[in-house]
């Protein structure tokens, strides 16, 4: 269900606040509630590929952010380049 064009993947920013708020990732019960109610290993594990696809679709959304900024790297030191040309006389 991760992979459904409809699924709302939360921004780093926002698993952050919950980190630091709740001491644990959002949709994961924190150690205290599992050391008093326990947990379903099925249900942990299906859990867990969730959170593991979450990050791999931000996996991709960084490499797509750095892909963007080598070219506008490359573009602005061929520009550079250029100037420097022109500007020698």
């Amino acid at each position: 269900y991760v992979f459904d064009p409809s699924y709302r993947l939360a921004p780093l920013s926002e698993v952050e606040q919950h980190i630091k708020a709740d001491k644990h990732l959002p949709g994961i019960p924190s150690a205290q509630e599992i050391a008093e109610h326990g947990v379903s290993m099925g249900d942990m594990q299906s859990k867990l590929l969730s959170k593991i696809e979450e990050l791999t679709l931000h996996m991709i959304q960084q490499e797509k952010l750095m892909n963007a900024q080598q070219s506008e790297i490359a573009a602005l030191r061929q520009q550079v380049g250029e100037l420097k040309a022109n500007a020698q006389p």
